[in-house]
């Protein structure tokens, strides 16, 4: 008995669950900053990043903000070495923060529908 093996092809725009996905989460800083503080202009100084993690340090008159947001989702956020955020944005459904999809293999967005 011979087994019928049908050969679906998909579209370059059709995600598999076998492919490799980078998921992003994007937000505002200067927007997520005032939401924090009431400030509104903060300015961006300096920017590093790692592999885990992308830092910002920020400034807004004589305040000064170190941000860390972590790929997966979680963040930290002190105002003049004091801490005012120290959790998981998406867990916390912060309306600025957003989850974007990126292929590993070329770096397109993904659209999830």
């Amino acid at each position: 008995m011979k087994d019928n093996i049908k050969n679906t092809k998909f579209s370059n725009n059709e995600l598999l669950l076998s492919d490799a996905v980078v998921c992003k989460v994007e937000l505002d800083l200067g927007k997520w900053l005032e939401q924090l503080t009431g400030g509104k202009g903060w300015e961006i100084w300096s920017e590093s990043e790692s592999e885990h993690y992308v830092s910002y340090h920020l400034k807004f008159k004589r305040q000064n903000a170190e941000v860390t947001l972590y790929h997966s989702g979680y963040a930290i956020v002190f105002i003049d070495d004091k801490s005012v955020f120290d959790g998981d944005l998406i867990e916390k459904r912060n309306p600025i923060a957003k989850l974007s999809y990126y292929n590993i293999e070329d770096g397109e967005k993904i659209s999830l529908h």
